[in-house]
């Protein structure tokens, strides 16, 4: 009778066990996704901590599953087109989101303080991977993510030194590197003379704050004079600002020229409105730029950077490399965008030798 009692009591002991032991893996995906609210707080983020939930309790033939955090600066093509390529390039390497790949992305509006705090949030999540987009939110990510050594790649980083993410021989500063968007500033230069033979005053609006910025416009003022240029710049703060500072200066200037400055391009519509109705041209620094109304630019191709950043983060996943062994990469080629229909409305004539090099030629300005 005492064996009887016996068995019962552990028969039931051991269902409690299996009871709780279930109780358990549903809280822990319950608990997943109330971090993924209060760490994110946008459907964008809480879609993609809910597939961290499901990969963390199925499982998958192909063994490992990936986390990266992706965090960008500002909302505009080129950054866009910086991460659609990253993912294309990670897919060519066999990591696909939603099959062995969870992607939480974050963008920081062009706002610093914000940049932190996203990298702040991958850091505490534990990521494997930061995917930086532009020199701030790379700077940011390095700094939060240096001491648990969760690697960092960046994209969009005109000058990774100035950032003091890397050394003089693009060695790495730590578990961080990336590819660089550094401006072809004298073809550009070369661009603009050709297209206004007549003009003498380039003006560049900036942020202050941003490294990229400052780096880019000390190059155009060291090749500006061999091509028979000033430049004129006025820095900004904030995009509050812009509206004044781009008012100040197209009244002392022959053109503007864009560079890859965030918060400068995150407002550019703004811009290309005030510029049109004194028919001065803006020039861009890539192809989306020219496709919302810039006249031309002379530029890197930002799909194609953002693919090799992919590249560049498999192998660290993967194990193949160390972000720290392998030095950042730089685009050196260019490319010629014009948008005729801009000419048109200022009543510019590109010259037919340009039209014949351009990589694209657009025929109509799209919304920015």
């Amino acid at each position: 009778m005492k064996k009887k009692i016996l068995a019962v009591m552990m028969s039931a002991m051991m269902a409690a066990g299996v009871m709780a032991g279930c109780g358990s893996s549903a809280a822990g995906k319950s608990d997943s996704t109330s971090v993924a609210e209060s760490a994110y707080g946008n459907s964008e983020a809480k879609s993609s901590d809910s597939t961290v939930a499901e990969s963390a309790y199925g499982s998958e033939e192909d063994g490992k599953k990936y986390t990266i955090g992706i965090s960008q600066f500002a909302e505009h093509g080129s950054l866009d087109n910086c991460r659609e390529g990253f993912l294309d390039g990670l897919a060519e390497e066999g990591l696909v989101e939603g099959d062995n790949l969870t992607i939480k992305f974050n963008n920081a509006d062009a706002d610093m303080a914000t940049a932190g705090q996203i990298a702040d949030q991958f850091v505490s999540s534990n990521v494997d991977l930061i995917c930086a987009i532009a020199t701030p939110s790379a700077q940011a990510a390095y700094n939060a993510a240096m001491e648990k050594g969760i690697p960092v790649i960046y994209t969009a980083v005109t000058n990774p030194v100035a950032a003091e993410l890397a050394t003089e021989d693009k060695k790495p500063v730590g578990e961080v590197t990336g590819t660089s968007d550094e401006l072809p500033v004298e073809a550009q230069l070369k661009m603009i003379r050709e297209i206004l033979p007549k003009a003498k005053t380039i003006g560049i609006l900036y942020t202050t704050s941003e490294a990229n910025s400052e780096y880019s416009i000390s190059q155009y003022e060291k090749l500006a004079g061999d091509y028979g240029f000033t430049i004129e710049k006025s820095g900004i703060t904030n995009t509050s600002e812009i509206q004044l500072a781009a008012s100040d200066l197209l009244g002392k200037v022959d053109c503007l020229t864009n560079l890859t400055d965030n918060t400068v391009v995150s407002a550019l519509p703004t811009i290309l409105g005030m510029a049109n109705e004194k028919k001065i041209p803006v020039f861009g620094s890539e192809i989306e730029q020219v496709k919302i109304g810039c006249l031309a630019a002379e530029g890197i191709e930002y799909t194609q950077l953002g693919k090799d950043t992919g590249k560049m983060a498999a192998k660290v996943l993967k194990g193949e490399a160390k972000a720290s062994d392998m030095d950042y990469e730089l685009i050196t080629e260019s490319s010629l965008y014009v948008n005729d229909a801009v000419a048109e409305n200022l009543g510019i004539t590109i010259p037919d030798s340009m039209k014949n090099r351009s990589v694209e030629s657009f025929a109509e300005i799209t919304e920015g």
